[in-house]
């Protein structure tokens, strides 16, 4: 029901905000922007088990700029899961979502454009589909956007880990799914410092992250960008701040761009709730096609099947 989850929502929120008004990386009082985050007349559904909560704000109350979420939270102790999925080629998230029944997804990790391979590790029901690609002069080391690893527990819940610098250091991992990207915005309830020597960081983008709170809770985060008047998109530091605010404690970075896309199923334009940015304007339309992507989807049934799945597809890793 519209609202009802907004109210508990702000009232759980606030008193932590207002002991926590300061950034980590910064001296500025960001009390204002808070309570504005919090205290704004959020649009709150809750559709097959997902809390979703969303809000466009027009008037600059939030890092002195125009912004958009869209946010999905899975109760603690929900049934639903979380999967991994990959296409052979590069396929947007709609369509990614649709064919494995999924209730609700966004996009996943980094990849090539022009092939579609991923560039971070990628494992998925116990098969590698991609490793951490090196640094041109580097072969050994990890790039710095593949600092954050999610691993999904038997049951299909997220957990995260900073892995060590070695870009292979998955391969000792015996987690059937794990899914590389980064960097790690929040672990263990600190803020992990972000360098501040590329555009990457300090640049305001469209932002898509996942999240997890200390009861369990799990959040995933869009922030829509690239358009000036509407949503001018957000730094890692400040991307960093909105997901303290949503009460997480563990949060990675994950693909952006023209990448960031949410995904809740019946919900009309092919159940895009986001603002994607690929074809240059402020609507639902501008899918960018992508190789992977996280879904969530109904708890199996007795016998292990996904009763809300009807793909046949062999194009899908399931």
């Amino acid at each position: 029901m519209a609202h009802t989850y907004t109210h508990k929502f702000i009232h759980t929120l606030l008193p932590f905000l207002l002991l926590f008004p300061f950034s980590a990386t910064s001296q500025r009082d960001y009390t204002a922007d808070s309570i504005a985050f919090v205290n704004a007349d959020w649009h709150a559904d809750t559709l097959n088990g997902l809390h979703f909560l969303y809000h466009h704000f027009m008037h600059r109350q939030v890092f002195n700029s125009n912004q958009c979420f869209s946010i999905i939270e899975i109760p603690s102790g929900s049934p639903l899961r979380l999967s991994f999925v990959a296409d052979s080629g590069l396929t947007t998230v709609s369509t990614i979502a649709a064919r494995h029944g999924a209730l609700a997804a966004i996009n996943g990790s980094y990849f090539d454009m022009r092939t579609g391979v991923p560039v971070c590790y990628l494992r998925i029901e116990g098969t590698e589909l991609g490793i951490n690609t090196p640094a041109r002069n580097d072969s050994i080391n990890r790039k710095y956007y593949q600092y954050a690893t999610i691993r999904l527990t038997p049951t299909r819940k997220p957990r995260f880990l900073v892995p060590d610098s070695n870009r292979m250091a998955e391969r000792s991992l015996k987690d059937s799914n794990l899914m590389t990207a980064g960097p790690m915005l929040i672990r263990k309830g600190i803020d992990i410092p972000q360098r501040m020597d590329r555009h990457f960081v300090y640049g305001r983008h469209n932002r898509t992250a996942i999240g997890l709170k200390p009861d369990g809770t799990v959040v995933l985060l869009v922030a829509d960008g690239r358009h000036t008047r509407e949503a001018e998109g957000l730094s890692l530091a400040e991307l960093t701040r909105v997901m303290r605010w949503l009460g997480c404690c563990d949060a990675v970075n994950l693909d952006g761009g023209g990448s960031s896309t949410m995904y809740i199923k019946d919900r009309g334009n092919e159940g895009i709730v986001n603002h994607p940015s690929d074809n240059g304007r402020f609507d639902t339309a501008g899918q960018r096609r992508v190789a992977n992507a996280i879904i969530v989807t109904p708890a199996l049934s007795k016998n292990g099947i996904n009763t809300n799945h009807k793909s046949t597809s062999k194009a899908i890793i399931n």
